[in-house]
């Protein structure tokens, strides 16, 4: 039974790396933080008065987004260019600068604030992406989110991935104005799934941008699309907003 589990577990990483194994992929590290709803206006002004310090030392070396999501979830992600990168201390520069007690303490008031919390991994899948000016996460001015969550699992995964690819081939063809990124789980995730994330400006936007969607792809896109749900294993959309104020980019 050992043995079993451990093939199991090594093809499980075959299938896993021939997906997200290409030098044009972009990996992210993921944060989320589970906010209590009556902590939620602390941690937005922990947030900003960390945001602050970050500025006002000139942290160099870390740019991180923050959003978030509808369900009280703050998620904190940064792109960055391998898995080496998480054992560098990007923080430690500010600890230095800022005292280790004035940071201690700081990130004791988040401590507060929620009572779970985790951080995993998820990577860009740059062929699967529709984005036809350049794959970006964030644009100026759309920092509403849509998020589509498509669960697979081992044996539908790669089928799921060459659908996606139909789709967005068929978007390309149409001159579909939906642009959206793909992303596809990785270490420290429970379940596989393709995250597709869909960018506006509001709500309001969004629903209108994908009316106007349906009408450009029409039954082809229509056929396309109830094929690929019809074969994950779980979908579950969410909406979210970037946080432009919790966010830090290095000044140059």
């Amino acid at each position: 039974m050992k043995n079993h589990k451990n093939t199991m577990l090594i093809a499980i990483i075959m299938l896993t790396a021939t997906l997200t194994m290409n030098a044009q992929n972009q990996i992210f590290s993921i944060h989320a933080d589970y906010v209590k709803p009556s902590m939620e206006s602390e941690y937005v002004e922990i947030s900003k008065a960390f945001v602050a310090e970050c500025k006002k030392h000139n942290l160099q070396n870390a740019d991180w987004t923050q959003l978030r999501l509808d369900n009280g979830t703050y998620i904190t992600f940064e792109a960055i260019p391998n898995m080496a990168a998480l054992d560098v201390d990007v923080f430690a520069p500010l600890v230095e600068k800022m005292g280790a007690e004035k940071f201690s303490a700081l990130f004791d008031r988040y401590a507060k604030c929620y009572d779970r919390h985790g951080s995993y991994i998820i990577t860009r899948i740059e062929n699967l992406t529709y984005m036809p000016e350049g794959a970006i996460a964030t644009q100026e001015g759309q920092n509403y989110r849509k998020y589509h969550y498509l669960y697979v699992t081992p044996s539908t995964s790669k089928m799921i991935a060459e659908k996606m690819k139909a789709i967005k081939e068929l978007y390309a063809k149409k001159g579909s104005k939906e642009y959206y990124r793909v992303y596809h789980s990785g270490f420290g995730t429970l379940g596989e799934f393709f995250l597709v994330v869909i960018s506006a400006k509001d709500e309001l936007s969004y629903a209108k941008q994908s009316e106007e969607n349906e009408a450009v792809i029409g039954d082809e896109g229509k056929k396309l699309l109830d094929d690929l749900f019809k074969n994950i294993s779980r979908y579950d959309p969410i909406t979210g907003y970037v946080l432009p104020t919790l966010s830090y980019n290095t000044k140059k």
